[in-house]
């Protein structure tokens, strides 16, 4: 039989090389142009400069305070979101659509607020950190603090990441190792978790890479004490603020560096994500 002419598929977008061109033209423009200014200014005052100001003794203990609250943050969500994740898709219950709108907050609610509220819940006098104050363990002005804006901002990363994942998973199979004989911790660890694994580990990165760039939320409760719970963002600032342009760029290049590290990892989670489903 003769072959039938392939249809082409009609589009309401222009051409391909149009399309490329535009979006070529508008990523350079919004962000490759600005990244690569930063990249530039910290350039400007030489390696030796740049050196000296991107891993300075304040610029480390920086670096340690904001990437270890984010870690020890995402890694908190990682838990707790798994288990809200778990609820909203496994049981039906009152407000349930309230519980779900509750998740989604803190994307909506602006990181000053959120950072003056948790502020004035964690403080020796707040309700919470009162608390913890009368057992010697403040809250407000220290890193736990910074953990605890973190867990806060990030926790709608994890538990929307997980979320359809967890709805997909064949309740068959639970069933079936249950049948076999497994116990419902047995089940969960070797039939559902190796299948969110990877939704989890792109929750954890996308939480960790907002924690390590949040400014908002964490300045009002982190008390911004050099060496001690000054986060690097801030640094950034108190360099501008002082005029110190190459310092401030050097330190944003390094956090740069970061997130394009954890982009890097994202994708390859997400590329493993897709294999794993077959699509």
């Amino acid at each position: 039989m003769p072959k039938l002419p392939r249809l082409r598929r009609s589009s309401s977008l222009p051409g391909l090389s149009l399309s490329l061109g535009i979006t070529v033209f508008w990523l350079s423009f919004i962000v490759l142009v600005p990244l690569s200014a930063v990249f530039l200014k910290s350039a400007s005052g030489g390696l030796d400069e740049f050196v000296a100001a991107a891993f300075s003794s304040r610029a480390l203990a920086s670096y340690k305070v904001t990437f270890g609250a984010a870690l020890i943050a995402a890694a908190v969500n990682v838990v707790f979101g798994l288990l809200i994740a778990w609820v909203l898709v496994r049981y039906e219950f009152p407000l349930k659509r309230l519980v779900g709108a509750l998740v989604d907050l803190p994307f909506a609610l602006p990181t000053a607020v959120a950072g003056i509220a948790l502020t004035a819940l964690y403080a020796d006098t707040g309700l919470i950190g009162r608390q913890f104050a009368e057992l010697g363990i403040p809250i407000a002005y220290t890193p736990a603090g910074i953990v605890v804006a973190l867990t806060f901002i990030g926790l709608p990363f994890v538990v929307r990441t997980v979320e359809p994942v967890l709805a997909e998973v064949s309740r068959e199979a639970e069933e079936a190792a249950l049948t076999l004989g497994a116990s419902r911790l047995q089940t969960f660890g070797r039939v559902i978790l190796p299948t969110l694994f990877p939704a989890l580990a792109t929750g954890f990165t996308l939480a960790f890479a907002r924690g390590a760039g949040e400014y908002g939320s964490v300045i009002f409760i982190a008390g911004n004490m050099p060496f001690k719970s000054e986060i690097a963002p801030l640094l950034i600032i108190t360099q501008l603020e002082e005029f110190d342009y190459v310092g401030a760029a050097a330190i944003a290049v390094v956090m740069l560096l970061v997130s394009f590290g954890l982009l890097l990892v994202l994708n390859v989670l997400q590329h493993w994500q897709q294999r794993r489903l077959g699509t």
